[in-house]
This record gives structure tokens, sequence and C-alpha cells, in this order.
């Protein structure tokens, strides 16, 4: 069952697609995270659906029946709708438990206060009830601003960067309660955040934006470990790039042989690796065994480490053509600069693109698995 859907949205302003095909159901219970860069549409899909904006094209369904299309546009207010933003957005003169109540006109006054007094329980605020807005954390207030959303028990909830405004310590923390309490509710949520670590800790899917199009829509899981292109992959994390050149349908490099059968002969392709999955070994006179899964080991020396914490991020100049490339290793590893290394990648974690400007290339080839990336040599 589809509880929210956007189908073909385009919005334009002064000229200019701000938003153009946007499709995507959500269903009961499930999380989607509109992910992106700022500018990118997100937000404006999201006040597209939530009724602020009208789409210059295309339809919002609310279980399958029209709340917006080219004759109809319903009010917020009459989309069964649930919003929530940054800035909290709570009366500043009312308790806590009266802006919680403040939606419910649809009950009768007697019962909104019970109604809202189970929804701060919900949320773990119920000793806050007769304070002020003031008087809180951001952490609470935004619990709050959670719980008002909440009490009408909306069929479908909005969600702007709602927790950017928040710490690092408390910012977890209200995640996972948020998140708790909306999949109990059963609504469904279409979250907006720039934030990847926010849209993997959330989402059921993660629909990546860019340019006013969803680029690739996914699991968390999916998305992360087979992106659509370079760009894609970046979003989430610092990349390693290795730079090649297909010859008989495959890439030779310092670290082995790359099939490449989707590509022409001639063509640049460019092999990304995430930091976490390149290997550093310390020169011991000889280079480590060759094998299946991490091919020929390169080497370099090291230009920079430094502890993260969790992680130590080694800095390593290659050999064969005076790249930096960044490792990353859990614990205390702080070679010092100018000790010869030797670096290898899991093959199975790498991607295999096109250049972006190269005109020669079918469609853009990713690896996602050991069968499809192993060393020919």
């Amino acid at each position: 069952m589809t509880r929210l859907s956007l189908d073909s949205l385009r919005k334009t302003f002064g000229g200019t697609d701000a938003v153009r095909d946007v499709s995507i159901d959500i269903a009961p219970g499930e999380v989607v995270c509109l992910l992106g860069p700022s500018g990118c549409g997100k937000s404006t899909t999201l006040r597209i659906a939530a009724g602020v904006e009208r789409q210059t094209a295309g339809r919002v369904l609310i279980d399958g029946e029209a709340v917006s299309d080219e004759t109809r546009h319903d009010p917020p207010e009459k989309r069964s709708i649930g919003l929530m933003f940054q800035d909290f957005a709570l009366f500043p003169h009312l308790r806590v438990v009266d802006n919680v109540a403040f939606g419910l006109t649809a009950l009768p006054r007697g019962e909104r206060r019970g109604v809202a007094a189970a929804y701060l329980a919900r949320v773990d605020m119920s000793g806050h009830a007769d304070k002020y807005p003031h008087e809180l954390s951001g952490g609470e207030q935004q619990r709050v601003a959670l719980a008002r959303a909440l009490a009408p028990r909306p069929q479908v909830m909005l969600m702007d960067e709602p927790f950017s405004g928040l710490d690092n310590r408390l910012r977890d923390e209200v995640r996972d309660a948020a998140l708790s309490v909306l999949k109990a509710e059963g609504s469904a949520v279409l979250l907006v955040t720039h934030d990847p670590e926010e849209a993997l800790r959330m989402a059921d899917r993660i629909a990546l934006m860019r340019g006013g199009r969803i680029e690739q829509v996914g699991a968390p899981y999916h998305i992360y470990n087979n992106p659509k292109d370079r760009a894609a992959a970046a979003f989430f994390s610092d990349l390693n790039v290795i730079h090649g050149v297909v010859r008989s349908r495959q890439t030779d490099t310092p670290f082995g042989l790359f099939l490449t059968p989707g590509l022409v002969d001639d063509a640049d392709v460019e092999i990304v690796v995430r930091p976490q999955h390149l290997r550093i070994d310390l020169d011991e006179g000889r280079a480590p065994e060759s094998t299946a899964r991490t091919g020929v080991a390169a080497p370099g020396t090291v230009v920079r480490a430094r502890f993260m914490g969790s992680e130590s991020l080694i800095e390593v100049g290659m050999e064969h053509d005076g790249s930096i490339l960044r490792a990353t290793v859990p614990g205390v590893f702080t070679p010092e600069r100018g000790r010869r290394v030797w670096l290898s990648l899991r093959r199975e974690a790498c991607h295999l693109f096109p250049c972006a400007a190269q005109s020669k290339v079918r469609s853009p080839y990713v690896h996602g698995d050991e069968a499809a990336i192993r060393d020919t040599a």
C-alpha cells in the first residue's frame, strides 16, 4: 500500500526548473530520506508535498487520492500531514502541553490535554509538561515538536532538516527517539537532509537528489555500496581516485588489472575506493603477497599520519605517479613521515566509472562484488 505518492513533480522558478520529474512512493511506516546538497531541490519537493508550494506540473497523492494536481490543490491543513522543521516553531507563550494540544482542534476541548500528555510520554517529556519552551534544551524542544506533529495522528510526516540545529551529543539520541516513535505510529515519513550519516541511520530508502532530479533510490546499504557514479559515491565519504585507460576490456593499475567489459578501448576510467577499504603494510623488505581479494600491493611513502579518535588517517605518496592516497586504520597507527609502506585495496569494495567527459563510453560500469572485480594478472 502506498500512503504518499509524488508523481512526476516539476517546479519552475523564473524559467528554471528547481524540481524536475520527481516521482517516489512511500508506504505506511516507511522512512524515505531525500538526500542531497544545498540547492538540489529537496526542500522544494517537501514543500510541494506539504502544500506550501504548488508544483508547476505533476501530482501529489495521499492514499491514492490526489490532493494536488492541475485542477485541485488542498492546503496543508486538509492533507493529514505532520510537519517538523529545524527551528522547532514552538509557541513561546504556551506551556509545553498546550503546544502539543494546539493542533488537536478535531477533539473536544476536554480531551486535548489528555492526548497531548500521552504523546509527551511517548517522547519522554512528561516531566516537562508545564514548562515553557525557553526552559528546555534544544533536544527537549525538538522532542516536544515531534510530539506536537504526531498528536493529530497524521498519515504523512514531513521533516525538513529537523535535527541539524542540535549538537552532536544530542543529535543521535533525539534521532533515535524520533525514529522509534515514528515507526510505532506507522506514518509515511519523508525526511529531507544534507547529512549522509543521518540518512543512513534513519532511512528505509534513500533518494539521492542532484540538480532537481532524483538520481538514485535504494536501501541505505545498496546506495552506499552500489553508487550510480563518482558523485554519488563521494557524497557519502571521502574517496581515493585511481586513473586508468581501457585496453582490451581491462584496465592496468599499480594495484593489478581490473576487468572493464562495459567500456571501449582507450576510454579513460576512474577506480574509486574509500579510505577504509585500503590496507596498509609497513615495508619489511618485500611486497606483501598478491591475492584475488587485494590484488597487487603498490609502494608509497608516508606523508602524514594522524590519530582521529577511533581510527588513524594515513596519507601516502604513491611512487608510481606521486598522487596522495588516504587510508584509515582502526585504533592507533601513526608511522613516521617518510616511512615506506605498501598499499593494497579491497577489490570488491572498488567502483569503476568512466571519466565524466569520456564520450566513447557506452554506460557506467559499477563493480559491486568480488566476482566482478578480480585480479587477472
